[in-house]
């Protein structure tokens, strides 16, 4: 079973990777029908490679070399329409750290990762609660709310806001902005101006005035990066932190509110709280599918003869329910994280920002749970619709139902 080309053997259309379909019965169909490396059709035809396989997909997250972040190594930029709706999931436009290799990336993440460190765990909990609380103020008298828009969303961008050193009241503002560029579409590129403008601003603000937030600590770090490249980095990190993160806890607390392991626990201690997030990391990652690997040379991976410059697209979400490394899928993961849904390899999510997310969802999820402790889905499971997307996957309603007195005492 080869190729060399991936319009050559039957290509799956993008619209199978979308909305409720995207689930792991599809990815084993996949499996099934094309092995560990599927041939995609992006938007307007764009062909590309979609990693399945668990194993494949550790070969090309940790051979940078071979499989690059480097847009310019693409064998089809002149074909691809004016207007293409992926350029922030390919490269072209998005914050450079995501497309340096080498030496240079290694010390461009740095970085990042150092000011994200320099952060005190303790006081990031503090902040998290606080405006976890803040959010379930304004609906906890209601005794209903949907807590993706009303809390799951507004709360990573909150904590994002606050950490990188934005002005407080900002946090709306570069919210809508995120969530234009996360909905794609004409406001995609509107939405990404007014964020790069805010960043801009901050940054220049910082210069003049220093505090202790990410952007200060990034513009005295000795490596000396230029102020435009710092912008950016601060671009990325609300991109990357937001949708994900608010994800997490929305997938998070649907997996609680409708499987019986977690629901008959909502209310007591906090182990179940992390084995649920750890088993969204598994069985329903945020980010499910990932673009912007290109092949430095011809090769072969899963099969497939993969030719120089072709495009790669990592399956994540697939990758964690291979069957080759998940052979009992009834069963709890526990405490086994060898999932992918971080990434893997010198492009992997740098380890101080896992961890902010993982306090910040931790907090948000167990923020709620403690306010609203008889916590309950307002419809039925079945009536939850995933987001349309085929690369972020997250649910685009949780309507809950409480008792508003059990929240109105419950104050953190």
């Amino acid at each position: 079973m080869t190729a060399t080309d991936p319009e050559a053997v039957a290509p799956v259309p993008l619209s199978l990777l979308r909305g409720p379909g995207a689930t792991t019965a599809l990815h084993h169909e996949l499996r099934r029908t094309h092995g560990p490396v599927a041939p995609v059709v992006l938007d307007d035809g764009v062909p590309a490679w979609l990693v399945l396989g668990y194993r494949e997909l550790h070969q090309v997250t940790a051979d940078a070399e071979l499989f690059s972040r480097d847009p310019a190594l693409w064998n089809r930029p002149g074909t691809v329409p004016d207007g293409w709706p992926l350029p922030p999931h390919t490269g072209r436009g998005a914050p450079p750290v995501l497309h340096t290799t080498g030496p240079q990336h290694t010390a461009r993440a740095a970085v990042i990762a150092h000011a994200l460190a320099a952060e005190d765990p303790f006081r990031l909990r503090e902040q998290a609660e606080r405006f976890a609380d803040e959010l379930v103020d304004g609906f906890c008298a209601r005794g209903r709310a949907e807590v993706i828009g009303q809390y799951a969303v507004p709360l990573p961008v909150r904590v994002l806001a606050w950490l990188l050193g934005f002005p407080p009241g900002l946090a709306p503002e570069l919210q809508s902005a995120l969530e234009a560029v996360a909905g794609g579409g004409e406001g995609a590129v509107e939405g990404r101006r007014r964020l790069s403008a805010a960043v801009v601003e901050l940054v220049v603000e910082r210069g003049r005035a220093p505090q202790d937030d990410v952007a200060t600590r990034m513009l005295a770090d000795p490596a000396g990066l230029p102020e435009e490249e710092i912008a950016r980095d601060l671009t990325l990190m609300l991109l990357a932190g937001h949708r994900p993160t608010s994800d997490w806890i929305g997938n998070s607390l649907r997996l609680m509110l409708t499987d019986h392991r977690f629901a008959a626990s909502l209310s007591g201690g906090r182990r179940s709280v992390v084995e649920a997030m750890n088993e969204v990391l598994w069985e329903d990652p945020p980010a499910q599918n990932v673009a912007g690997r290109w092949a430095s040379r011809d090769t072969v991976l899963g099969e497939r003869h993969i030719r120089a410059g072709d495009l790669v697209v990592l399956g994540l979400a697939a990758a964690n329910s291979d069957p080759e490394v998940r052979i009992d899928r009834t069963a709890l993961t526990g405490g086994n994280n060898a999932f992918f849904s971080f990434g893997h390899g010198e492009h992997r999510c740098p380890f101080p920002a896992r961890e902010i997310a993982e306090v910040v969802t931790r907090a948000g999820i167990e923020v709620v749970l403690d306010r609203l402790p008889d916590l309950d889905l307002a419809v039925a499971p079945e009536e939850l619709a995933r987001r349309p997307s085929p690369w972020l996957r997250g649910v685009a309603s949780l309507p809950v139902r409480f008792t508003p007195a059990a929240a109105l005492g419950a104050r953190r």
